[in-house]
């Protein structure tokens, strides 16, 4: 079955407003990249790799800024709050438009589960008599009225909230390199550090991959934007070539920082290593202050992944893959009815992560996990089905996106060797299946008008 036709695709999301500018949009795709992976989740990529986990994020910033290099180009010709899941259903036909957005749908929400009751565990550290319900209520409320203002208001607010992320890791690094380069003393392995290179080998460094990745899943974050940026068409282009070079400039050399500061054995997810470096700055109350990043970095991932489930949706309801009424919108130009739906999937995946934190939210987490990373893979299939329509000459670019989608295709595979990570493919496999089949058992709905 073949797709809408790209003017179609793009004019059934009509009504949602341009005022997100273009640092607006680097900053949301920042914040959403930039959270808990790196500043905690890094241990675990550290672990099975070593030092030699550096390599591990080269090759994950080539692989991201080959996704930002195909998804600037089918962002720029079609400018939707469905983005990659809309550009999927054009190109791919519905049965990918549909998986890719009800995957991203999904994924994010069980994400925003997690990080909502990641913040009250974060605020019981300075109110322990306070039970966890009452910040992960007061977050999500809070949150979702942020959310349902217009877009600029959303914009300014994770503006400020990506800021404090962003300063925490340039501080990290000046901090670094003034322990290094002897302005303040501490002992610290330095070069030595990188005495043992690879001590698992160096098959860890692909192995590390896939953790790796879940740092960089959130620059495609741009491209939903997409629908409501002011001036898509050079706005788009510009913050995604400057997400995906700040981040890689943040993870690298915090990465190749880290190492040489703090001895790679002795990292583990039990405590930050950013807030070893900190102390040893001789920062009292360092733990706080790491506190008050890794808290804000939870904020900031609930904040931008609201806005992106509510969009999605959106989309699907109005290409009628979901019920109509979450493709309306509100006075103030937000889907208002999917942001509440969206909220909801948030309010039972924080139960699920609270009250069976077992097999349940094992499945679902390995589903999120998933989620990500066939998004990914989907937008380099895309792109190539979308240059075949094009008739793009350039041969590079189908290089290029070749090249992303056997990686991809590569670390989702790999997920089965990496410890804890099994379930990604037990739990996504099935997902994908599921979806097929309501696919093609559900009656699809009219667009909504």
């Amino acid at each position: 079955m073949s797709g809408p036709s790209a003017h179609e695709a793009v004019a059934r999301e009509h009504g949602l407003v341009r005022e997100l500018t273009p640092r607006q949009l680097t900053m949301i795709a920042l914040g959403g990249a930039i959270g808990t992976g790196l500043f905690l989740g890094s241990t675990i990529s550290i672990r099975i790799a070593g030092p030699a986990v550096v390599a591990s994020y080269l090759l994950g910033a080539v692989v991201a800024y080959l996704m930002t290099l195909a998804l600037a180009q089918m962002a720029v010709r079609h400018p939707t709050a469905g983005s990659f899941g809309v550009h999927a259903e054009i190109y791919q036909g519905p049965w990918a438009g549909f998986t890719v957005r009800w995957s991203y749908w999904f994924a994010q929400t069980i994400a925003i589960g997690g990080e909502v009751v990641a913040s009250g565990i974060y605020v019981q550290r300075w109110l322990p008599g306070v039970p966890l319900w009452v910040p992960v209520v007061l977050f999500s409320a809070g949150l979702v009225v942020v959310n349902a203002m217009h877009v600029g208001a959303f914009g300014r607010f994770e503006y400020w909230f990506a800021m404090i992320k962003v300063a925490a890791i340039v501080l990290f690094i000046l901090f670094g390199l003034a322990i290094l380069t002897g302005l303040h003393h501490a002992d610290v392995p330095g070069t030595a550090g990188y005495a043992d290179m690879a001590p698992m080998g160096w098959g860890a460094v692909w192995l590390a991959l896939p953790v790796v990745m879940f740092s960089y899943l959130g620059t495609e974050i741009v491209a939903v934007t997409s629908g409501e940026a002011r001036e898509p068409e050079r706005a788009i282009p510009r913050a995604l070539r400057t997400t995906v070079l700040r981040l890689i400039l943040f993870y690298v050399v915090s990465m190749a920082l880290l190492l040489a500061l703090v001895p790679w054995r002795e990292i583990s997810p039990e405590r930050s290593p950013f807030v070893r470096t900190f102390e040893m700055m001789g920062i009292r109350s360092a733990a706080d202050v790491m506190n008050i990043v890794v808290l804000t970095a939870a904020l900031s991932s609930i904040n931008t992944n609201l806005y992106l489930t509510s969009r999605m949706l959106f989309s699907l309801a109005r290409s009628g893959d979901a019920p109509a009424r979450f493709g309306r919108l509100g006075a103030r130009g937000t889907p208002l009815a999917a942001l509440l739906a969206s909220a909801v999937g948030m309010a039972v995946a924080a139960v699920v992560a609270k009250v069976i934190p077992g097999d349940a939210f094992v499945f679902l987490f390995g589903v999120s996990i998933f989620g990500g990373l066939y998004v990914w893979a989907q937008i380099f299939a895309t792109h190539l089905a979308f240059l075949r329509a094009e008739r793009d000459a350039g041969p590079w670019r189908k290089i290029a996106s070749a090249t992303g989608l056997v990686l991809m295709l590569a670390v989702i595979a790999t997920t089965w060797w990496v410890p804890g990570l099994r379930v990604t493919l037990l739990s996504g496999i099935p997902w994908l299946v599921l979806l097929t089949l309501a696919w093609r058992c559900t009656a699809r709905r009219s667009p909504a008008s």
